[in-house]
């Protein structure tokens, strides 16, 4: 089991905190774990470091659009720790200009399974659009971007919107956390019901609203295969 703390903000207005245990699987894990700690996003008010973000707090997201947090959520990444995901043991370093000019401005680190919006040739082919997002993961190359394991105790944190939204960490795009299509999403039953638990105010995955973007991985050819 996976210990989690969950900020939430309720229908009515109020915020339900506090600590759960959920399953140590990844689509448990995935809403907790695109940000490392430190990671800065743009409010309305500046620049805030992810762990400082509450619901009800508004982000200025890639389009330059106020959007309300309704959603925070952290859990640590234990080095050694048994029964934790493989992917859950590491983080994603890209190094300054990776991805492109300023992009990212300085050296960021991600959680790991940050979703990134890529632009590249190809995309535009396999989705007919012009972008997508990719796993922050599976740009790896061992020199721009790499997998890192931390040495201590490591937070990482998810935020998720009202829908799927590009967030701006250092000039790079990352999705807020989205379930992705619901017929691909492999919880079913009473485990659906207690992700769902976890997000007030959403009784199904329909309530998240549809993808903003395709979702591609990058495999091991450097091509893009579908996700």
């Amino acid at each position: 089991m996976r210990r989690v703390e969950i900020a939430a903000l309720r229908p009515d207005g109020s915020v339900d905190s506090g600590p759960r245990l959920l399953p140590a699987l990844l689509p448990f894990e995935e809403p907790f774990a695109a940000f490392a700690r430190g990671t800065v996003l743009a409010t309305e008010h500046g620049p805030v470091a992810v762990e400082d973000l509450r619901p009800g707090q508004r982000l200025r997201t890639a389009s330059g659009a106020l959007r309300p947090i309704l959603w925070w959520g952290a859990t640590l990444i234990v080095p050694g720790a048994p029964g934790q995901s493989p992917e859950m043991t590491r983080l994603v370093r890209i190094a300054a200009g990776a991805l492109g000019l300023a992009r990212p401005e300085h050296d960021l680190v991600l959680g790991p399974l940050a979703r990134v919006v890529l632009r590249r040739p190809g995309i535009r082919e396999i989705t007919g659009c012009p972008e997508a997002t990719v796993p922050a993961i599976d740009l790896a190359d061992g020199e721009g971007v790499i997998a890192i394991a931390p040495p201590a105790p490591a937070q990482v944190f998810g935020l998720c919107l009202a829908g799927p939204e590009r967030l701006l960490a250092d000039g790079i795009e990352i999705e807020s956390y989205h379930p992705g299509p619901p017929a691909a999403f492999p919880l079913r039953g009473e485990a659906l019901d207690l992700l769902l638990a976890c997000f007030p105010g959403r009784a199904d995955l329909a309530a998240f609203g549809p993808p903003a973007l395709p979702r591609l991985r990058l495999g091991s050819t450097g091509l893009f295969e579908a996700a």
